[in-house]
């Protein structure tokens, strides 16, 4: 059994530790509740962005109306932008989603390449050995359209240029603060009949309705305008949906580590309370010996 110091110092280190998770929950809690407050900043542009681009590829020929409509005969290459944090302290956030992509393209029958978005994902690719094209880490704590919009272009051009045939999108859907699910979305070519996305509740809402546009200059040059625009959203979204979730896998976590600390602190308590008391109990039995080693003595 340790002595009293040791355990004395034990309890100080757990108390310290204790409050360190305690700050970051709280700075955690606070960032969360911002980035959602972003999120859903996003959500009424997407919506609108995503009826009319539904309205225009609907039209016969959608095939042959922009590049990013068109599916490719085969498939030869993909390429799969990885979503994850740039820290770590947030459970098993970073792996899961390392782990889930894993899953579904370790054993994909074509070659795949990554845009890893985030450090620890980086990290973790370059571990796993996978072909990384290109990595974007260390964005800014609330990222603007214009900070990530380079991500959506490498996609749109990777995919134009003809390197890959199908780009994927691998990222944490935020769901609630106890609840975050790592989801897959195919970015290229878009799947505007699938109902897929953010905006699945509206079409719900709206279907039968038949609303008649009338486009200038063009639809072609409204589709070269909106589709990279909105698969650059769908980036960005899906950005501000993992961040959400990684703040709030923090919050999780560090409430879970700061319980733990307050746990080990009260047995470690204990277990001085313990140590206290038996060093007690021998001083009083040498002292009780002692005086009757005296008395007989006499």
């Amino acid at each position: 059994m340790a002595n009293a110091r040791e355990v004395r110092l034990r309890i100080r280190s757990v108390k310290n530790i204790s409050q360190v998770t305690r700050a970051l929950q709280a700075v955690s809690a606070s960032k969360v509740r911002k980035s959602t407050e972003a999120l859903m900043h996003t959500r009424p542009y997407a919506t609108k962005a995503w009826q009319v681009l539904i309205h225009i590829a609907g039209q016969p020929g959608r095939e042959q109306m922009h590049p990013l409509l068109t599916r490719r005969d085969s498939v030869d290459r993909i390429l799969v932008v990885l979503l994850t944090g740039d820290r770590g302290l947030a459970g098993a956030f970073n792996t899961n989603i390392v782990r889930y992509a894993a899953h579904k393209f370790d054993q994909y029958p074509v070659p795949v390449d990554y845009v890893a978005v985030g450090r620890k994902g980086r990290d973790l690719l370059y571990r796993r050995r996978k072909s990384v094209v290109s990595e974007f880490s260390n964005l800014p704590p609330a990222p603007t359209f214009g900070d990530v919009s380079a991500i959506g272009r490498i996609a749109v051009e990777e995919f134009l240029s003809g390197k890959v045939d199908e780009v994927y999108l691998v990222y944490t859907d935020y769901i609630s603060m106890a609840r975050q699910v790592p989801d897959i979305k195919k970015l290229l070519p878009l799947e505007v009949s699938s109902g897929e996305g953010r905006v699945q509740d509206f079409q719900a809402a709206h279907r039968g309705l038949a609303a008649t546009y009338l486009y200038e200059p063009d639809e072609m040059a409204i589709l070269d305008e909106i589709i990279p625009r909105f698969t650059a959203l769908q980036v960005y979204q899906a950005i501000l949906e993992s961040l959400a979730s990684e703040h709030a896998a923090r919050m999780l976590a560090m409430k879970n580590a700061t319980d733990s600390a307050t746990e080990l602190a009260d047995a470690l308590q204990l277990e001085y309370n313990k140590v206290r008391q038996q060093g007690i109990t021998n001083e009083i039995l040498d002292i009780v010996g002692g005086a009757e080693a005296l008395g007989s003595s006499k």
